[in-house]
């Protein structure tokens, strides 16, 4: 796998964390492919940067086949696979979240994280160029906040599977690792950074007194799929400003 003019496959793309990560592989030099259940927002967000665009729910097991087959055949083989879509569906105390927030968030972030490290992972083994998958999980995964606990629970269960995934493909060549951030100001958390009082209270857990911006992450992304990470697999890179200090 080269440094530059890689095939990088992008879920989410289209907005927020995901649209940052694209435009700098873009920017690389890189072949990227952006991938977003609105196919809107992958078309506009590919069109700017001059990358690919395929629209694709990561949670219909038939669709990321097909997608992913797309890709390969229209583009090339994927040397990096980014991770990044994902939802929270909503929230509320355990005891009184809505099951079908709960169904909908595993589906998305466990469910789609699983379907899109098996498509693309089995076709990186078969090709043995090796490969890098990058997931985005959260430092909920280890810090919970109350009425997150079931986004939360769907990270930690993709960290598990980030380091599942790295030890059965590292003989391969294949690294997994994962980047957690804590907030970052994105469409999914407007609600949060628009509220004077709500931003305030979460920037006094953070020692470096500041919710992320995606410019914060997005380098820790790169990194971690290039060649200077080449002896790094299984790891989840904490972007937090420090909350995990806490």
């Amino acid at each position: 796998m080269g440094e530059l003019s890689r095939v990088v496959l992008v879920t989410g793309g289209g907005s927020g964390i995901g649209r940052g990560v694209a435009e700098s592989f873009a920017a690389g030099g890189d072949r990227v492919v952006v991938a977003d259940i609105s196919a809107g927002a992958a078309e506009a967000a590919a069109a700017e940067l001059g990358a690919e665009w395929v629209a694709l729910d990561i949670s219909d097991a038939a669709a990321v086949e097909a997608a992913v087959s797309q890709v390969h055949d229209r583009i090339g083989a994927v040397d990096v696979l980014v991770n990044n879509a994902g939802l929270t569906a909503g929230g509320g105390p355990l005891v009184e979240l809505d099951i079908a927030a709960f169904d909908t968030c595993f589906r998305v972030n466990l469910r789609g994280t699983f379907l899109m490290t098996r498509a693309v992972g089995a076709r990186m083994a078969e090709r043995g160029e090796g490969g890098a998958i990058v997931n985005i999980t959260s430092i909920g995964a280890r810090q919970p906040t109350p009425g997150l606990g079931h986004y939360e629970a769907s990270k930690a269960a993709v960290e598990a599977l980030t380091r599942s995934a790295a030890i059965e493909l590292a003989p391969r060549g294949i690294r997994v690792n994962a980047v957690a951030p804590g907030p970052v100001r994105t469409p999914m958390t407007a609600g949060l950074t628009a509220d004077a009082a709500a931003r305030a209270a979460w920037e006094q857990r953070i020692p470096l007194a500041r919710i992320a911006e995606v410019a914060d992450v997005v380098p820790a992304v790169v990194f971690l799929a290039s060649p200077q990470a080449r002896h790094i697999t299984g790891a989840s890179l904490q972007v937090d400003g420090g909350q995990l200090l806490g």
